[in-house]
């Protein structure tokens, strides 16, 4: 993977800054695709930013600023020599922490990326994350996690709670069909703006969403499982021991859906 293009504040991030960032643990985040300049759910972004900012820093953050910064973060990374990076596709993720004066932004701009063509293998853990509801900086333990999975033989983690109650994946949202609809776990978890866009639709084709408490000896009962994050859908076939039908048709019809969600200019 190439190194991702980096600005703090709208400048090239220099060496103090990204030292400082590499020894303290401390910030919050969004990571979007971005597509001719457009993002879906580009005000659930800014909205995550500005919830978290005021939860961890007792500040509102601009969401125009943030806009300006992303806008002139992509236009440098598309235009730096031996970049692969265009305004019609990239990665972006905002990183907010403390700064000199109050905070300071960081835009990363990478290439884009996509969920994997395959469906996806899950292995469980018992573990929560701290502040479950923040996206934030201090995931070590869904990195390391993630690693135990693939050594394992699975694609990724699954994160759950006592009495093996399923919150969400290592970076991603789960979701589960059962006869009358999608149910997301009702668990200390982040609410994903993937999430978030399908739970307002899903209703329109027929799977009207709930929250509801899932463990993983209820596995067996449902019809279909998937995964979402910035990246998209992906169908999940496998958790732990239990085989999970791959229901192409729920899936076409979540990613016609998903495909549908307008995309909002930067």
């Amino acid at each position: 993977m190439r190194i991702p293009y980096i600005e703090i504040d709208g400048r090239p991030a220099n060496v103090e800054q990204l030292r400082r960032l590499a020894l303290v643990n401390d910030g919050h985040l969004t990571v979007m695709q971005v597509r001719d300049g457009a993002v879906r759910g580009l005000a659930l972004h800014l909205a995550r930013l500005d919830q978290a900012n005021r939860e961890l820093y007792g500040v509102a953050l601009d969401p125009d600023l943030v806009r300006a910064r992303i806008r002139h973060a992509l236009r440098s990374a598309a235009s730096s020599a031996g970049s692969k990076i265009s305004a019609e596709g990239a990665s972006v993720r905002v990183v907010v922490f403390p700064g000199a004066d109050g905070v300071a932004i960081m835009v990363a701009v990478s290439e884009p990326a996509e969920m994997p063509a395959n469906p996806l293998r899950l292995c469980s853990f018992a573990y929560q994350r701290p502040f479950a509801h923040i996206k934030h900086v201090g995931s070590f333990g869904q990195i390391h996690l993630g690693r135990l999975a693939r050594r394992r033989g699975f694609d990724d983690a699954l994160l759950t709670g006592p009495d093996g109650v399923i919150s969400e994946g290592a970076i991603t949202n789960i979701g589960f069909i059962e006869g009358a609809g999608a149910v997301w776990p009702d668990a200390p978890a982040l609410h994903g703006v993937t999430m978030a866009l399908l739970e307002e639709r899903l209703a329109d084709i027929g799977l009207p969403s709930r929250r509801a408490r899932v463990r993983l000896a209820d596995l067996p009962s449902f019809r279909s499982a998937f995964v979402t994050n910035s990246r998209g859908i992906a169908p999940v076939a496998q958790i732990d021991n239990t085989r999970i039908p791959v229901d192409t048709g729920i899936m076409n019809r979540l990613m016609k859906v998903y495909d549908a969600v307008p995309w909002d200019p930067i």
